[in-house]
């Protein structure tokens, strides 16, 4: 089963645990208007991340969703839509 919603805290989490932290980066600050590659994480980082994401709560992810959501708080916004389709769909 699925969880039911993605928080920045998940992301946090997932994207210290898929690529770690760019020495300077504070992922506890106020991230949620940076762009990803301000915050070191290239597309080969965020690829890690939404498969940790897709393992983590049963999902598949279009690689879209990374190109389209580059800053956390629009990726945590586009996770959320997604998971509340499938919880509609179900």
């Amino acid at each position: 089963m699925s969880k039911q919603e993605f928080t920045i805290e998940d992301l946090k989490r997932i994207l210290l645990e898929g690529a770690g932290a760019e020495e300077g980066v504070d992922l506890d600050g106020d991230i949620l208007d940076a762009d990803f590659e301000e915050l070191g994480y290239e597309s080969l980082a965020l690829l890690e991340t939404g498969g940790l994401i897709e393992r983590e709560y049963g999902i598949s992810l279009d690689d879209e969703i990374f190109t389209d959501n580059r800053t956390p708080r629009t990726l945590v916004v586009a996770i959320n839509a997604y998971l509340g389709e499938l919880a509609s769909a179900a």
